[in-house]
């Protein structure tokens, strides 16, 4: 079995909680508008995108981490999306999303392999991304895809970074069961309680109770859950939907999370993002205080 990647020498010199936000949130294209937008935000912490297609391409293509690196701001880590998914109806995500087709598997453990090439390239040791939708523990197709995940673990791990499986697709206690199986040292969770209620899959709060050992980072976001069974639930700014983020927030302290606080928005147009994230800031800072 390896061991743990060591990312003792990554340049992540954050302070606990510190606050960021996502690249993709603010529907940048290049470097200097993303450094803008921070300055403008007051933060100099980004999750950044790899310049994959669903989650932004860059002007500045395969120079993205020279860029960057010389930008002036912190990186949390890399993200990762993958061409064809489609995020129309939670249907469509479950066919398309992350490793869940077979037809898809083997592009896109290439495709992996690349980013995790532009997360060291960008000075990183963290890569998230959706892993696509887990099978239950009685579905026939679970040790197929369970084999794939192993497959994209042991990639992050001979080239030392983590991957961070984002939350949403399936209950906390399905995922807590997967990480238990797979027994990968690196792949961790990239926690999002807005997603577990946009797809209904239960309390974001007891969530982060029973996956805390493996929270490597963290998107804070605000939903609120489906009026249709099978459809979308409503994202809205923080504050304004069922995660209590004030409570999120104590609960990633008991459990002993100490990383980035990274806001994400995926809703609206860039300026009405802009406004929606920098709001966000200020109440996650309310709540830090607290």
């Amino acid at each position: 079995m390896p061991t743990t990647p060591d990312v003792s020498s990554s340049p992540r010199p954050l302070p606990p909680f510190a606050l960021g936000v996502c690249s993709w949130s603010l529907q940048v294209k290049n470097v200097k508008e993303l450094k803008g937008f921070l300055d403008q935000l007051g933060v100099d912490v980004v999750q950044i995108a790899c310049g994959d297609p669903h989650h932004a391409s860059w002007e500045e293509g395969d120079d993205l981490p020279a860029a960057a690196n010389s930008a002036g701001f912190r990186m949390t880590g890399a993200m990762l999306g993958f061409p064809g998914e489609d995020y129309t109806t939670p249907q469509s995500i479950q066919r398309t999303g992350g490793f869940g087709d077979p037809a898809t598997r083997a592009e896109r453990l290439a495709r992996l392999d690349w980013a995790l090439d532009r997360t060291l390239a960008l000075g990183l040791s963290d890569l998230t991304l959706h892993a696509g939708f887990l099978p239950e523990l009685d579905d026939p197709a679970r040790s197929e895809m369970l084999g794939v995940l192993a497959k994209a673990g042991d990639a992050a791990w001979r080239k030392g970074v983590v991957l961070a499986f984002e939350t949403g697709q399936e209950t906390a206690g399905l995922l807590r069961r997967t990480l238990d199986e797979l027994q990968s040292p690196s792949i961790k969770v990239n926690f999002d309680p807005a997603n577990m209620l946009l797809y209904d899959m239960g309390d974001p709060i007891e969530a982060v109770k029973i996956l805390g050992p493996d929270i490597r980072s963290v998107h804070v976001k605000d939903a609120r859950r489906p009026k249709i069974a099978g459809a979308w639930g409503e994202e809205v700014p923080l504050g304004e939907g069922d995660v209590d983020i004030r409570a999120f927030v104590k609960t990633l302290k008991d459990v002993g999370y100490n990383g980035p606080l990274v806001v994400e928005r995926e809703v609206g147009d860039q300026q009405g993002r802009l406004r929606d994230v920098a709001r966000g800031l200020a109440f996650l800072r309310e709540c830090l205080a607290g």
